[in-house]
């Protein structure tokens, strides 16, 4: 078997054995240098957290061993392909790659459907169907201006 296979079967086991406790059917394994450095499963009934997918919760604990915010030399194993939120955390992440089993259509057939979320993105923000309004823009730059002011900042 080899090690890829092996780490993709780890986050197919991760996610089978989340179903047995109550959990979604998602799992996911974040590997540096041939070493499981983070694990996940889909925690968002348990925990009532939206975001606590897979892929969220592995890439959370793989920067928590690592004391840092990105997932430089390391590859995600992910047990079905990303959602569109997971992406978003997975390209802030910057990991050198990502390897999946099922894909998105699977998991639309089987009641995880992000079609809806893809078409959203993708719509400019006047007709999307949750609605967003700029508001008042005087004060939003300030933000920005601290950043850029601020000497310790960390760039990412």
């Amino acid at each position: 078997m080899s090690e890829a296979s092996r780490f993709l079967g780890e986050a197919i086991a991760i996610a089978v054995q989340n179903v047995a406790e109550g959990g979604g059917p998602f799992g996911c394994v974040v590997v540096r240098d041939g070493e499981i450095i983070g694990r996940g499963a889909n925690r968002v009934t348990e925990s009532n957290d939206p975001t606590a997918h897979a892929e969220v919760v592995a890439i959370r604990d793989a920067c928590a061993q690592l004391g840092s915010f990105q997932l430089d030399g390391c590859e995600l194993y992910c047990s079905c392909e990303p959602c569109p939120m997971c992406l978003g955390a997975i390209y802030w992440a910057r990991p050198a790659a990502v390897y999946f089993a099922a894909t998105r259509h699977e998991a639309a057939r089987n009641g995880f459907d992000d079609s809806y979320i893809y078409e959203e993105i993708a719509r400019p923000v006047e007709v999307r169907a949750i609605p967003m309004r700029q508001l008042d823009k005087s004060g939003a730059a300030a933000p920005f201006e601290a950043w850029q002011a601020f000497p310790g900042r960390t760039r990412y």
